[in-house]
């Protein structure tokens, strides 16, 4: 099972937030993961929330991060494939794939939040339709094939995407909030799936991975435009930190984690394509409510303890079937907590085989 850091956006600073220091956090962050030997840096995209206000776009932060490490891949996790042409889409990661001498990937995600489809908001009602219909156009745009688009006169021109990318095939995973329906889509597919663990039993995600790898190998192979991959591929996210003990650990966390959870809270509150629960909920409904998730959090699925803890943790994933955690390490802790759990973390690899 591999490892992979995930930076999830997690930002309340509010608006007088230094980012330009965030940046910095994120490079210095990337560069040790890269030196660690972890498998992957995964980026994800925010619009116009409190929550990821420096992760507007993906392969724009890859680009940094290409010329910035050597070894580990990039990942944007997610793109939300409905806000953009699929054009742009392949020609943008493809630069990034040249720059870091073919180290990209990224997971496809339908959007969810009213207010980003500010961006394409003729694509908003259809979102699903759309982000799984342009799967295989993306694939076969990356690998070379031209496709007929409308251009500025009306007429239908084939255009090829350029500059060609160094990967033969695009890696390429689904995202889920855990719809069964999803898991297997992506079996179907022949894409990873990019899941979490938060809100979810670990019997639930059994059953899921389970469906998901009978859709995969059911599914037609799709070798000549996706990488070789005979079994599929279960990431699954999870918040970490590895503390020096339990305690130091729960120490550190507590704070932050609950403080992420209240805003992801008001961010579904803001939501006008979602049912509208959340935006009634007081202030001590909501701590209660934070409360839970987080007692919840800490008894199973999280990655937020002793090295001891973690590490069991990590074996009971690896024996559910997942193949890689991208742990989350973005939720409020500094820029040295972050880079000593990572450190810790990584000693803990070695037993994952």
């Amino acid at each position: 099972m591999e490892l992979s850091v995930m930076f999830f956006g997690a930002d309340t600073a509010g608006e007088a937030a230094d980012h330009a220091t965030k940046y910095e956090d994120i490079l210095a962050v990337a560069r040790a993961a890269d030196e660690l030997g972890f498998a992957a840096v995964w980026t994800p995209e925010r619009h116009f929330q409190q929550v990821g206000q420096v992760f507007p776009s993906p392969p724009v932060l890859s680009a940094a991060l290409a010329v910035a490490t050597e070894r580990i891949a990039l990942r944007g996790g997610s793109v939300v494939l409905p806000l953009h042409h699929p054009l742009r889409v392949v020609e943008d990661w493809a630069v990034v794939d040249n720059l870091s001498r073919g180290r990209v990937g990224f997971s496809v995600a339908t959007g969810w939040h009213s207010a980003d489809f500010v961006l394409a908001p003729e694509h908003y009602a259809d979102r699903r339709e759309r982000a799984l219909g342009d799967i295989p156009l993306i694939r076969r745009l990356w690998g070379g094939q031209s496709a007929e688009f409308t251009d500025g006169t009306g007429r239908v021109t084939a255009v090829r995407p350029q500059p060609s990318p160094v990967q033969r095939a695009l890696p390429l995973w689904l995202t889920t909030s855990g719809s069964v329906s999803t898991w297997e889509t992506a079996g179907r597919l022949r894409t990873g799936v990019l899941g979490a663990t938060i809100g979810q039993s670990r019997a639930d995600l059994a059953e899921k991975i389970t469906r998901y790898r009978a859709a995969y190998t059911a599914a037609p192979d799709a070798s000549e435009t996706a990488p070789h991959d005979p079994r599929g591929t279960v990431t699954l996210m999870a918040h970490t930190y590895v503390g020096t003990d339990d305690a130091q650990a729960r120490r550190l966390v507590e704070a932050p984690l609950k403080a992420y959870l209240s805003s992801y809270v008001g961010q579904t509150a803001s939501n006008r394509g979602t049912d509208t629960s959340a935006a009634a909920l007081d202030g001590e409904e909501l701590k209660l409510l934070t409360e839970f998730a987080f007692q919840r959090y800490l008894a199973w699925g999280s990655l937020l303890g002793s090295p001891g803890r973690c590490a069991r943790m990590l074996a009971d994933l690896r024996d559910l079937g997942c193949d890689e955690v991208a742990c989350f390490v973005d939720f409020g802790l500094g820029r040295e907590e972050v880079l000593a759990g990572l450190d810790r973390l990584a000693a803990l690899r070695k037993d994952l085989v």
